[in-house]
């Protein structure tokens, strides 16, 4: 097993925030060929998602999505930190992803990278944790 944190600042509110460069920097760390990477946005208000990398427009269109579906400002949350949105969307995506390990590398496909999603920001400091299981 190896284990290692990934440490980044978001600018924004909402945004998707590639960090697969981060993750496969860990994965060559590992010395691991073959396995599992679990990675894991600690934070009530963060999440992890496999997307298209192609272009920013379907990062883009994931926030306003989830924009649409659950706006700001109208929840019970929102009394006490006015984020309630925000753990709504963390919730709804999740905060980890397993990707298999197969001979050292990602087993994404072409058009897939590891997005931290930021829903509460801008944050100096958000923390991803990387696990990675195997031999």
């Amino acid at each position: 097993m190896h284990r290692e944190s990934i440490q980044l600042s978001t600018a924004t509110r909402e945004v998707l925030v590639d960090i697969t460069p981060q993750v496969r920097a860990v994965v060559e760390r590992s010395d691991i060929q073959n396995g599992l990477v679990n990675v894991y946005a600690q934070g009530a208000t963060a999440a992890i998602m496999i997307q298209e990398n192609w272009d920013d427009s379907v990062q883009t269109d994931v926030v306003e999505l989830l924009r649409k579906l659950i706006p700001r400002g109208v929840w019970r949350h929102d009394a006490q930190d006015g984020n309630g949105d925000s753990h709504l969307k963390a919730g709804l995506i999740g905060p980890s992803e397993s990707i298999p390990l197969i001979d050292g590398q990602l087993g994404l496909s072409t058009w897939q990278n590891i997005f931290l999603c930021e829903l509460d920001g801008p944050r100096q400091t958000r923390q991803v944790i990387c696990t990675i299981l195997g031999e």
